[in-house]
This record gives C-alpha cells, structure tokens and sequence, in this order.
C-alpha cells in the first residue's frame, strides 16, 4: 500500500447549521436502581445527558456525540471471594443490605452511529488522557470535552467508539477531576509518609497531608537537595501544624528550589482506596451488559456494546496492570469485564493501591518518591520466580485461573526504559528473557519521552532540549488492531519491543557513542524490591535493569521507529540529564540532539554522525527516505495510511523533524 495516494482521513469540521441546530444540555436528577443480575452496581443517578455535545462537531459518518454524565453507586459484599482481596473491605461501614458502598463519576461520549466497542479510560489522577496521547489534544482540553477543538482530530468519535469514564480515585482533590467516594475507616492508626518538591523559591510552604494527622509525637521531616543524599534536618528546617490535614514547612537556607521534603507520621482514618478496582470492574460490566432503563447506554431493552476495552495511561496504565494481577477482570458474577486493554506508558510498574494508607498518585521518578512501593514482583505479564521472594507469579496469574484474561497491548516511551523498569516487562528477576505471553504484545515507540512535546524545546530543569517524536500516529494504529483482534480474532502487529532475544535489550554501561552535546552517563532509576517499614520502608533487594540498544546515531534500535526516528536529522532518546544535577535525570522528559547541517561542521565537532548533507544530498533522498519508512510501517500495521500521508507531507514542508529552527 503507497500512503502517498491513499486519501488521507476526512477531517471533522464544525456544522454551522447543526450547531445552531443543536438541542442544549438536558438536566436531570433521577436515580434508577440497577436490576440485581448486574452484580456490583446498586443504582445509576444521571446527572445531565446532551443530545449533541462539543457545540455540535460532526465526526464524519459516525455523526455528532452524546454526552453522559452520572454517579454510579456500587455496594460489595465483603465475604464474597471476588472482593475478599480488597484491604480492610472487612472493617468499611456497610448498608442495610450488608454492602460496602462507593459512587464513581462517570462520564460518556458516544456517537450517533457507535461501532459496538466501548472504550473504557480509567482516568489518570481525575484528567482524561485519552485525547493527548491518540487524538494531538492537550491535557487540559481532553479532560474538559466542551469545546469542539477539546476532541482534538477526533479520531476515535469517527471511528465509532463509544468513550466512557470512570472515577476509581479516592483521593483526588474536590474539583480537581473524577472521583471514586468510598468509605473511611474512623478511628484507625498508622505509619504514613508525604513528599513534596516545589517549584518556587519561597521561605514557608503549606502542603496537605495525605492523611489526617493523628498526633505530632514522633512525626519528623527531613530535606535532601537530591533523591540519593542522606536525609538531613538542618536547624532553620522546621515544620508547624495548621490543622490535622495541613502542615506550614520552613525552608532551610542553602537547599535548591526543587530539594525533597519529606514528612514521616502517625496518620487516621485511612480509606479503602483499593475499592477503586472494583469500581472499575462493575461499572464497566454495567455499561456493558445492563438492559434495562437504569443503564445510558443500552437502547430498547438490549446492550449496545459488542466488545469492551480497558485503557490507562501513566498512573492509569499502572493501574491496569495492577488490575489484572489483583483479578478484578472477572465480575462477580464470573463473567469476564474487559476483552482488551490498551496501557500506555506504565513500563514495569504497578501501583500504591491496595494497602493501608496507600496514595494511589504516587510513582517514583529519578529524582523523588523512590520509596512507594510500585514496583513490586511480578511485573511481567509472563509467570516467573522472584529471587528475592521466592514467589511464582505473573501478572495474568488469576486471570489465567478464572479464562477471564483479556487481549493486552502495552505500549511504552523509550522514557520508561530509563525510569519505570520497563525491561522487566521481558525479563525475569535476574535479568534473563522472559518471553510474552500469548495474550499480550509489547510496543516501545522509539525516541519518546513520558508525554509528547510538539516541537524540541528549552526545559528549564533539563540540560537538553525536549523530545519532539509524537507516540499518538503508534497508538491509533495499535488501538485499530487491538479492536480487530478482539471483535474478530485478527492477529495483531508482532511486538516491537527490546529484548534479550533479539540483542537489543543490553546493559547502560557504554551503550552511547561519543556524541557531542549528548553527555551520556548510563544513569537510570533503580528498580528496588520495597517493604513496609516505619518511619520509612525498607530497601531489601535490587533487580537488575537493561536499556534498548543503539545505532550508530545514538536512536534505538528494538522498538517502533517513526519515520522522524528511520529518517533521522537528528538524535532522539528517552532521557535527559538534569540542569543542576549531570548525575541525576529530568522527571519524564527525553532529549533531542541535531545532526551536524554539513560535513565540514560535523568534523569540526568530532560528531560521528553522519551530517544532513552527507545523508541527504537532495531533498529528495530525505522523501524517500521518509516514505519508504511509512511504507513499512503501513505494512506492519503500526501506522495507518492517513498518518502515513501525514509524516510524508510534514517531510516534504521541512517540519518532520520537529527540532527548533
């Protein structure tokens, strides 16, 4: 297939007369109970349903959307084995029917003419991600879905999705985005631990603590310039309670603007915040397989979902990761939630969900939080034994036991590679290759950072300019395969992942070559078996930790390469190294270091890469290069023809490289 002349993908536009056409938000407060055969949901309060959403937009042949906003209340039974595995679900308060409560937010987009799949999002600390990383929206706008624009190229309303969101969260902020309310354990003591890095330099910060303070004996807070020096309490650091949900923190002279502050106490009154996979489960099985009235989404007494897929990015991916080890994809009915998943960017991390006194928001990046326990055995989807615990499990252990497993693609940035542990997704916990299993493919996207960057720009934290290579053309053509794959048994892309197997999975020592302006160190984040512990938890192992190997550019080489990756004019990688720190690493951001323009500048420099004129002595040497890439990522099923068309078209207007001119 020549992307070149396949028609690109019809741009949604605004209907000028379905716009002034368009029926405003109907407002309603009514609440139905769900019939008992849909376990988990006790009653769906819609809140307000919008006939044509997004001031009208038109999304192609699938047509305008409806918006869907409600509370989904659920009630668990504590003694049922579906639940048993939720901490303190034993001590929560229960109703008059023996059920613990919670009520999610849930928010739904469904086109005029859905295509049967249901896509569930489990939003990322409130905000949904969804349109930043497959649709070139912004973090703000893909978490409002008010304005026409707020659905970005609109790719997933055209092609018949039916969206859906649902709160799992206990402890987002009020206003802050989706919210899972469940019940709170009065009374109920025990060791917590807050950090906090700030942004401005300031001689007092109030912070919230995660939990409410029980008493002030024996609390401490410390102050380290970076995650690895020791835990110091100069004498002009000094803390003061406001409330027992607020301290006020005294800065110390000397410390840098972004110094870890850390705070160690006696907490009350912890929730059940692991109420949250539950959440996920049965509200996602509702909107599913609920028939009657109770349900928005089912129409004339029958379902209007075919398939379901489960979605998370970041926090989120982890958080499905952790879902399927927990077993929460098989209801309490025994029927299997989700057909497939599609987790972005949670390299080989879980989450801080299912403990006492968990804060779910927390992950450990290359300069804080290095001691929340995300990383626990297993984190491959592949069962394997620890050999620091000497336990046998993988992450699809109890969905294999109950034949609820769903079909996962898990698609990761290079970034993960260097600070989430994502080599432990293919190896075991002494480094040695553990395949996929069969349910699951693997998809690195080469040159990424955590979340996409526009162009390459200045990063005031950052010694290099960010990482431009967009991850969304990938994730749109991963998403259209994994909906294949689970409505009619295609089979998907073959992983593009590093691996031991195949050399391009080695050891950070010496893996750069010497490229100028790229100061290369082999430094990562430490993937550390964490136990609990007080005042702090316990280091009690270190697994070992591989990165993706090179070219002779300094651009990997084990997963998906763009054509700005295949086409290079320039180096892209997944990490960079912190302006006031060259041993330590920016949090989530890659870096990008141009070609030389010339041969004579290149040898100027010493630079071993090829220059643009030596690579491309005609422009039409670089198109070429550009659509051969397309071609074959056409073929592979990794970009679709559109986004194909796309890149060639960028590459033949100069802005394909997305570096700063």
């Amino acid at each position: 297939m020549n992307p070149v002349l396949t028609p690109a993908r019809s741009t949604t536009a605004r209907s000028k007369t379905l716009l002034q056409a368009t029926v405003a938000a109907t407002l309603v407060s009514s609440v139905f109970a769900a019939p008992a055969a849909i376990a988990g949901v006790t009653g769906f309060e819609l809140q307000s349903r919008q006939a044509s959403a997004l001031e009208g937009r038109v999304f192609g042949a699938s047509g305008v959307a409806e918006k869907i906003t409600g509370t989904a209340t659920i009630g668990l039974d504590p003694t049922d084995a579906h639940n048993a595995g939720i901490t303190d679900i034993g001590l929560a308060p229960r109703n008059a029917a023996g059920k613990v409560e919670a009520r999610a937010d849930v928010v739904i987009l469904r086109p005029a003419k859905p295509n049967g799949t249901l896509i569930v999002e489990a939003p990322n600390r409130g905000r949904k991600l969804i349109g930043t990383m497959l649709e070139e929206s912004s973090i703000a706008n893909s978490s409002r879905l008010q304005a026409p624009e707020d659905a970005g190229n609109g790719f997933l309303l055209s092609q018949g999705y039916t969206l859906a969101w649902i709160g799992w969260q206990a402890d987002v902020p009020a206003g802050a985005g989706m919210r899972l309310h469940v019940p709170t354990l009065a009374g109920v003591t025990g060791p917590s631990r807050d950090e906090w890095i700030f942004t401005k330099a300031s001689p007092t910060e109030r912070v919230k603590l995660a939990y409410p303070l029980a008493t002030q004996d024996g609390a401490k807070l410390t102050v380290r310039a970076q995650r690895k020096d020791a835990r110091a309490t100069p004498a002009d650091l000094a803390f003061k309670v406001i409330d027992p949900n607020t301290i006020e923190i005294t800065r110390p002279a000397g410390m840098p603007v972004d110094a870890i502050y850390e705070f160690t106490y006696t907490a009350r009154d912890p929730q059940v915040m692991a109420i949250g996979f539950a959440a996920l489960r049965d509200v996602t099985a509702f909107l599913a397989r609920d028939t009657s009235s109770a349900n928005p989404l089912a129409d004339a007494g029958k379902s209007t979902v075919n398939k379901t897929i489960g979605m998370g990015i970041s926090q989120s991916g982890r958080l499905m990761r952790d879902y399927l080890y927990q077993g929460f994809n098989q209801d309490e009915l025994g029927r299997q939630v989700f057909d497939g998943m599609l987790v972005q960017i949670p390299g080989g991390r879980r989450t801080f969900t299912n403990s006492r006194f968990s804060q779910l928001s927390r992950n450990p990046g290359p300069h804080a939080d290095d001691l929340y326990p995300v990383d626990q055995f297993p984190a491959a989807f592949e069962t394997s034994t620890d050999p620091l615990t000497g336990k046998t499990e993988g992450l699809l252990k109890s969905c294999r036991e109950t034949n609820t497993c769903p079909r996962i693609m898990q698609m990761d940035s290079e970034y993960e590679f260097w600070s989430s542990h994502a080599s432990k997704v293919v190896t075991d916990g002494n480094g040695r290759d553990l395949p996929l299993p069969a349910e699951a493919r693997a998809y690195m996207v080469v040159g990424t950072q955590h979340f996409p960057s526009a162009v390459s720009q200045a990063v005031a934290t950052c010694s290099l300019p960010s990482s431009p290579v967009n991850p969304a053309p990938v994730g749109r053509a991963l998403l259209t395969a994994l909906n294949a794959w689970v409505t009619n048994g295609t089979e998907p892309p073959a992983s593009r992942y590093p691996t031991l197997a195949q050399g391009t999975l080695v050891p950070a020592q010496g893996l750069y070559p010497a490229i100028p302006g790229l100061p290369y160190k082999g430094i990562y984040g430490e993937a550390r078996l964490i136990v609990d512990g007080a005042p702090l938890p316990q280091v009690k192992g270190e697994y070992p930790l591989l990165m993706p190997a090179v070219d002779k550019d300094g651009n990997a080489v084990g997963g998906v390469r763009l054509p700005i990756i295949e086409a290079a004019r320039a180096t892209y990688v997944g990490w960079n190294p912190k302006s006031n720190n060259p041993d330590g690493l920016c949090t989530q951001m890659g870096s990008a270091v141009p070609f030389a323009a010339t041969r004579d500048a290149r040898q100027a420099k010493q630079d071993p890469r090829l220059s643009i004129e030596e690579r491309y002595p005609r422009a039409a040497a670089y198109e070429a290069a550009v659509i051969a890439s397309a071609n074959e990522l056409v073929r592979a099923r990794l970009l679709l023809p559109e986004d194909a068309k796309a890149a060639i078209e960028e590459a033949r207007a100069g802005k394909l490289d997305k570096l700063t001119k």
